[in-house]
């Protein structure tokens, strides 16, 4: 997610997402009906769902909506179909991009995103055309008047953690991506409180660009990222850097 979202920058866009608040219920709601449909509707059992129902109630979601989205996920409500998907393409630039999203209707998510990369001087790509410049990783944001550098640095040792940063306003802990649910709910019995998890395509090489240049691509990232399917966008732009 180098250039748009920056890891410093976060929690603003969270922000600013929290103003949009139909798209954000929206995407956290298909998050709980594909993470029902993929893993049972027992929070207990299913890691995914219990971050997603958290993440919905951080939000003040209401209860009936998170208990509609569990049933529709587990087949309990009507026969729509909605599943996770993933698409690679190019911005202006050579910028690499992948978008992921969540449809009940790939034809439409598709047709949607292409036209979105057309319009900004991008195209869309062949499976595999990008995603080989990328790493999935697990990420774990926690704010820094949440626990000393010291012990959490302890912590990222301990528990075989990829990468560890120290951003502006937090502690940024990168780990395997089939190891962020376990990671989330060992820091959760260690009563740490965590900011914010995702997990993330972290590229492997970016793309240094000048100030209009990077802005271009953000224009493009941000109308991705707003479109009705799309639940992340990830990049390698980064601002100045080659």
């Amino acid at each position: 997610m180098a250039g748009h979202s920056k890891w410093s920058t976060i929690k603003r866009k969270k922000g600013a997402l929290d103003q949009k608040r139909g798209k954000l219920f929206s995407n956290i709601s298909k998050e709980i009906t594909v993470s029902s449909r993929l893993g049972g509707k027992d929070i207990d059992s299913n890691p995914r769902l219990r971050q997603a129902v958290k993440k919905a109630k951080a939000l003040n979601m209401p209860n009936s909506n998170i208990d509609k989205a569990i049933k529709k996920g587990v087949g309990e409500l009507d026969n729509v179909i909605i599943e996770e998907v993933s698409y690679e393409g190019y911005g202006p630039f050579g910028v690499a991009i992948i978008i992921e999203a969540i449809t009940d209707n790939k034809n439409r998510t598709v047709a949607d995103i292409r036209h979105a990369l057309s319009k900004f001087g991008g195209s869309l790509g062949q499976a595999g055309s990008v995603s080989w410049n990328f790493e999935r990783n697990g990420i774990i944001l926690i704010d820094k008047n949440e626990i000393s550098e010291g012990d959490i640095f302890e912590f990222s040792i301990e528990n075989d953690c990829i990468e560890f940063f120290e951003d502006d306003d937090c502690y940024r802990l990168h780990f395997h991506s089939n190891e962020l649910y376990n990671k989330l709910d060992l820091l959760e019995k260690l009563s740490i409180k965590v900011d914010s998890s995702f997990l993330a395509y972290v590229p492997k090489d970016e793309i240094g660009l000048n100030e209009d240049d990077n802005q271009k691509v953000e224009k493009l990232l941000e109308f991705l990222d707003d479109l009705e399917d799309v639940q992340n966008v990830f990049s390698n732009q980064t601002l100045g850097q080659s």
